[in-house]
């Protein structure tokens, strides 16, 4: 069995643990990778996800009354409302809640429910464990309350829940690809027009390696949401609505000298993602490597969001032979480093960031070997 179906069964066994009896439906979404665009969907920019094959699922059924009541294999304690609040809870339970109340704001007020979480995705590393959560709500809830939504306007949906509930500023990269991803390609997705187009990734000589620092930094939420409004700033200087209409000329212009960081690495990073799918359309995927190591380097310098732990792992991987190209993935300050390399080379390569990072940190990183996976699976009534 796929995870994706191991993971539907372990949400509907679960729920049927927890509430005694079925769940009416049950969707289950991935989380990603982003290859390359770090920070840009919120600019209006370039990015090149894809999903992988990590899960969660969520086991769903309507009430007679207004309660909510959830679960999860992942998260922490059990929550239960006797309505849905018009406030943040301050845990796991907003991205459900957020996007429920988001629901009822565009088709009236429904029913509570009960919902079960089932999650193979480790939370914090990066890998969008709140966007696969939101999409997997969504479609669930959706499904068990008959309104039929297309793709892109859930992911729509579920980004405002993450904006306006939880409080995030995160664009809809994560929600996009957890419903629209194909198994065997990344998609580059214009964030500004919403275009995208399916890129092929590299066949199985080479190979997609995750190493988590298992580092979860406090300030990176805070930090997350201040680089976006010092990027928001850059781009009123320049009088643009958003730094995708920026060039490096417009840089100049750019008094603070913070804020002109941060430009150079949005303008400089929608520049790699065109050349990544460039290179991944060639079949060359060799040449992701040297935008795998800049896009690391303007992240760590331009935009200062990587710590020494992501920092190290990079210097480690880039000394290896069988390396093609690794970086800093995700909102920074902790996570994973996503390393292209040579599948003979992943047990070699593991050892020598393993051993490396323990002589620094002394703890080991944890390594995810991931493949590329379809996006959301059809929510399935009992």
């Amino acid at each position: 069995m796929s995870a994706s179906h191991q993971l539907d069964q372990r949400a509907r066994t679960a729920f049927r643990e927890a509430f005694g009896y079925p769940a009416g439906a049950v969707a289950v979404a991935p989380g990603r990778i982003n290859i390359v665009g770090e920070h840009t969907d919120y600019n209006q920019g370039l990015v090149l996800p894809a999903a992988i094959d990590r899960h969660i699922a969520v086991g769903l059924r309507l009430r007679r009354d207004a309660q909510v009541a959830l679960r999860s294999d992942r998260y922490g304690a059990s929550v239960t409302l006797q309505r849905l609040p018009s406030r943040r809870q301050g845990n796991w339970a907003d991205y459900v809640l957020g996007v429920a109340r988001e629901i009822n704001s565009r088709f009236g007020v429904g029913p509570g429910f009960e919902a079960v979480v089932a999650s193979d995705v480790p939370v914090g590393a990066g890998l969008s464990s709140s966007g696969a959560l939101e999409v997997a709500l969504a479609v669930a809830l959706l499904a068990a309350r008959g309104i039929e939504m297309a793709p892109l306007a859930i992911a729509q949906l579920c980004q405002t829940a993450e904006n306006d509930f939880v409080g995030a500023r995160t664009g809809m990269m994560d929600q996009f690809t957890a419903l629209k991803a194909r198994g065997g390609n990344a998609i580059l997705l214009d964030c500004r027009s919403l275009e995208d187009e399916y890129i092929p990734l590299p066949d199985g000589r080479l190979a997609w390696l995750l190493a988590d620092t298992r580092v979860r930094h406090e300030l990176a939420s805070s930090a997350y949401n201040r680089r976006r409004t010092e990027c928001e700033a850059a781009a009123r200087v320049l009088g643009l609505s958003s730094l995708r209409e920026a060039t490096a000329a417009d840089l100049e212009r750019i008094a603070d000298p913070v804020e002109r960081r941060r430009a150079r690495h949005v303008i400089t990073e929608n520049a790699r993602v065109v050349l990544a799918a460039d290179a991944l359309r060639r079949r060359a995927p060799r040449g992701l490597g040297p935008l795998l190591y800049a896009s690391h380097e303007s992240l760590r310098l331009d935009f200062a969001v990587s710590c020494r732990e992501l920092d190290c792992l990079v210097e480690l991987a880039a000394g290896m032979p069988q390396v093609i190209g690794a970086r800093m993935m995700g909102g920074g300050f902790g996570g994973c480093v996503l390393v292209l390399l040579e599948s003979a080379g992943t047990d070699d390569v593991e050892q020598h960031l393993s051993q490396g990072y323990a002589d620094e940190f002394h703890r080991s990183p944890e390594f995810y070997r991931i493949r590329s996976v379809d996006g959301v699976m059809p929510e399935r009534a009992s």
